[in-house]
C-alpha cells in the first residue's frame, strides 16, 4: 500500500492528523485489507473507513460514541471495491459569501483520500471531516461507456432513533423511529434533508451538496431497507464521458438541533462562485399581491391583478425601503413561444416605469402550465421587460433543467425563485448566488391550506437546513384572512392559528435571499410599530445567525447580528409558554437598547390573533430575558448599541 503525506511547514501542526496517519501507517503494515481514520481538527468527530471482502464501509463516531454504525459505501454495485493507497490532508481558510446567514465562514476540515480499485476502473474515495459534519464524494474513470452507477450510502442508525422529512406542501412528518419501520408495510415517502433525532444531545441530518457539479445523478433518493434493517440513499446514472464526480454525500453533526439549520458544511462542500461580477445580485424583502387580492381598504378600494393595485404596492415599499416588489401569476392569460398575452386591466409597461422611478425592483411570475415561451428566450425576455427576477413555477424534479434556468438567469441578471416543489439545490446559494430563494416546504397557505404553529416549528427545523426557503410569512390581518375576507385565503374558515407577532418572527426566523411579504400595505400601516422589525430587518446580509433554543414541533428561537445590531424572534406551538433569551453573545461593558415586540396576556392564537404591544428598554450581556409567549404566539427582539 502506498502512503502519500503532505505538510505546509508554515502550518500550525495538526495533532490529530498526525495520529491518523500513524493509524493509516500501522494498518498498513498489518495488513491488506485496512483501517483508515480521520478525525474532524477539534477531534471531536471520526469516521472509520473500513474495506474487507471487497466491500467499503464507514463508520461515524462522536467523542468515542457512535452515531452511525457500520455503513456500506459504494459507487458501482456489485463490484469488487479494493483499496490500493491513501493519502491525508488539511485546509483552514476564511471565504465570504455574496450574502447568507453569515458574513465570512470558516472552511476547516481534515481530509481523507483513498484510491480504489473497481475492477476495469479506478476511483478516488473523499471523505471530508469538519468540526460539525462530514461529506463523502467519488470520482470515477476508466469504466465502460454506460455502465450504470450508484452511488449508494447506508446510514446504520440506532433502533430507537427518530426520523423526521419534508412531505412538500404538508406538515413534515416524523418523528419515525426506527424500530416501527422495520415492521410496518407502507413505507412513508423519505426527501432530504432527514433529520436524526438520537437523543436531547445528540442530533444528525442526512443531505447532499453540490448537485451543480453532476446534475444527472438527480436529487438523492431515500429510502428504508427492511430486510437490512437501516436508512438508504441512492443516485442513479449511465456512466459517459471520460470522469465522473458525484455530488457529496453530506451528514451534518450537533448537539442541539437548531445547530443543523446554520450549519455552514454543506456551502463549504459546494463549488465556489461562478458569477464574476455579483454586485448586482442584492437580498431583501418583497411585497406581493397573490394573497392579497380582494382586500378592501377602508377608502373603497379593492385589491387584484390591476395597475391599480401594483402601484399601491409600489408606493409603499418606496416608502419603507422595501426593495422588491413580486407580481405573481395571471398577470398574463396566454403564452406561445415569443409572446406573451398581458391581461387587459394590467399595464405592465406603466408599472415597470413607475417602480424605476421610485427605486423598485420587480420580480415576475412565470407559469410553465400556462404555455411555454421557449426557456432559452424566456430569462432575455424578462430582463428586456425590466425586470430584477423571475419566480419560477411548477419546475418539476429535473435537476439538469433547474440549473440550467439558474445559470440562464444569472447570464440575464435576473434572480430567481423556484417555487411548486423544486428541487432541493443545496449550496447552490453559494456556486450561484443568483438563486435567490426556494419554495421547498408548505408555504403559508399553499393550497389554500393554513399550517399549524407546530408545522411552521418542524419546517424551520427540518426542510429550512437545505437552504433558503420561501414561506411567505408575516400576515397581520389575521383576522380579515380567518373570517374569508381574501380570494385565496383559507378554505375553511378560522383555520389559521397564529398571532401578529408570531407572523412577524417568523420572517426572521426563516432564513431566505428574499423575504416575501403576503399582507397588503394598508394591514402594514395599521400596525406600523410592529411591523418596524420587519422594516428594519436586514435581509441576507446577516454577519452572524445561531439558534438559541429550539426543539421539534415545540419552539424555536434564532437570533441574527448585523454590524452592532440583533434581531431576535422566537414562536411557539399551540401552547403558550416562556422562554429564557441568555443575552450572553452581546459585548462586555456596552449598554444597548432594546425594542421589544410582544404578545399580549389576552393574546390567543385563534381568539384574540391581532393583540400586541411593543415597549423599549436596556440590555446588556448576561441579561436572561423572559420572552412570554400566548398560544400560538410569539415574541421579537431588536436590538442595537446605547
Amino acid at each position: 500500500m502506498k502512503l502519500s503525506i503532505f505538510f505546509n511547514p508554515f502550518q500550525k501542526i495538526n495533532y490529530n492528523l498526525i495520529l491518523c496517519i500513524l493509524i493509516i501507517a500501522v494498518s498498513a503494515c498489518e495488513k491488506k485489507d485496512s483501517n483508515f481514520p480521520v478525525n474532524s481538527p477539534d477531534g471531536k468527530i471520526s469516521v472509520e473507513i473500513n474495506n474487507e471482502n471487497g466491500s467499503i464501509t464507514y463508520a461515524l463516531f462522536k467523542n468515542g460514541e457512535a452515531l452511525i454504525n457500520t455503513s456500506k459505501i459504494s459507487i458501482l454495485p456489485e463490484v469488487h471495491a479494493q483499496i490500493n493507497s491513501a493519502s491525508l490532508n488539511s485546509k483552514n481558510e476564511i471565504w465570504q459569501p455574496v450574502w447568507g446567514q453569515f458574513s465570512e465562514i470558516n472552511n476547516h476540515y481534515n481530509e481523507l483520500v483513498l484510491d480504489v480499485k473497481l475492477e476495469e476502473a479506478n476511483a478516488k474515495l473523499y471523505v471530508r471531516v469538519f468540526n460539525k459534519g462530514i461529506g463523502f464524494r467519488y470520482k470515477i474513470e476508466g469504466y465502460k461507456e454506460g455502465t450504470e452507477a450508484n452511488f449508494y450510502c447506508e446510514y446504520n442508525l440506532d433502533s430507537t432513533d427518530a426520523l423526521y422529512a419534508p412531505a412538500g406542501e404538508k406538515e413534515p412528518l416524523g418523528p419515525m423511529l426506527i424500530n416501527e419501520l422495520v415492521t410496518i408495510k407502507k413505507q412513508p415517502k423519505l426527501r432530504m434533508p432527514i433529520v436524526v433525532e438520537k437523543s436531547e444531545k445528540s442530533h444528525l441530518s442526512l443531505l447532499e451538496s453540490d448537485l451543480y457539479t453532476a446534475p444527472e445523478f438527480g436529487v438523492i433518493k431515500f429510502n428504508f431497507d427492511q430486510d437490512k434493517k437501516r436508512l438508504v440513499s441512492t443516485n442513479k446514472r449511465k456512466l459517459t464521458g471520460k470522469k465522473i464526480t458525484t455530488p457529496w454525500r453530506v451528514i451534518l453533526v450537533d448537539e442541539n438541533i437548531g445547530g443543523l439549520v446554520t450549519n455552514t458544511v454543506p456551502l463549504n462542500l459546494a463549488t465556489p462562485c461562478e458569477i464574476e461580477a455579483v454586485s448586482w445580485i442584492k437580498p431583501g424583502k418583497t411585497l406581493w399581491d397573490w394573497r392579497v387580492h380582494g382586500y378592501k381598504t377602508a377608502d373603497g378600494f379593492t385589491y387584484g391583478i390591476n395597475t391599480g393595485s401594483y402601484i399601491r404596492f409600489i408606493d409603499f415599499a418606496a416608502e419603507k425601503n422595501i426593495e422588491y416588489f413580486l407580481i405573481d401569476a395571471n398577470w398574463f392569460t396566454k403564452v406561445i413561444k415569443g409572446h406573451f398575452e398581458i391581461t387587459d386591466a394590467l399595464d405592465l409597461e406603466k408599472v415597470s416605469n413607475y417602480a424605476k422611478e421610485n427605486g423598485v425592483k420587480l420580480i415576475l411570475y412565470y407559469d410553465r402550465h400556462k404555455g411555454d415561451y421557449g426557456d432559452e428566450d424566456l430569462f432575455s425576455y424578462f430582463k428586456s421587460l425590466g425586470m430584477s427576477g423571475i419566480k419560477y413555477g411548477f419546475m418539476g424534479n429535473n435537476v439538469s433543467f433547474t440549473s440550467n434556468a439558474i445559470q440562464e438567469s444569472a447570464k440575464n441578471n435576473l434572480l430567481v425563485d423556484f417555487h411548486d416543489s423544486p428541487v432541493p439545490f443545496t449550496g447552490i446559494e453559494r456556486t450561484f448566488p443568483n438563486a435567490i430563494t426556494r419554495e421547498y416546504c408548505h408555504a403559508q397557505q399553499d393550497s389554500r391550506r393554513a399550517f399549524t404553529p407546530e408545522s411552521f416549528i418542524k419546517m424551520a427545523l427540518i426542510n429550512a437546513i437545505q437552504g433558503p426557503l420561501d414561506m411567505n410569512n408575516g400576515n397581520f390581518d389575521l383576522i380579515g384572512i380567518n373570517r374569508g375576507d381574501r380570494q385565496k385565503g383559507p378554505k375553511k374558515p378560522n383555520s389559521y392559528f397564529s398571532t401578529v407577532v408570531s407572523e412577524t418572527a417568523r420572517t426572521l426566523i426563516i432564513f431566505s435571499g428574499l423575504v416575501c411579504l403576503p399582507d397588503a400595505p394598508e394591514a402594514y400601516n395599521k400596525k406600523s410599530d410592529l411591523f418596524e422589525f420587519i422594516q428594519k430587518m436586514p435581509v441576507g446580509k446577516w454577519d452572524e445567525s445561531m439558534v438559541l433554543n429550539s426543539k421539534m414541533g415545540a419552539y424555536i428561537s434564532t437570533a441574527r447580528r448585523y454590524k452592532e445590531e440583533w434581531f431576535i424572534g422566537s414562536v411557539t406551538n399551540k401552547e403558550g409558554r416562556t422562554l429564557d433569551i441568555d443575552l450572553d453573545f452581546l459585548k462586555e461593558d456596552k449598554t444597548y437598547v432594546v425594542t421589544y415586540y410582544e404578545d399580549t396576556a389576552k393574546t390567543h392564537g385563534m381568539k384574540k390573533p391581532e393583540a400586541y404591544k411593543t415597549r423599549t428598554g436596556k440590555v446588556k450581556k448576561g441579561d436572561i430575558i423572559k420572552a412570554v409567549m400566548a398560544p400560538g404566539g410569539g415574541h421579537c427582539m431588536w436590538i442595537k448599541p446605547e
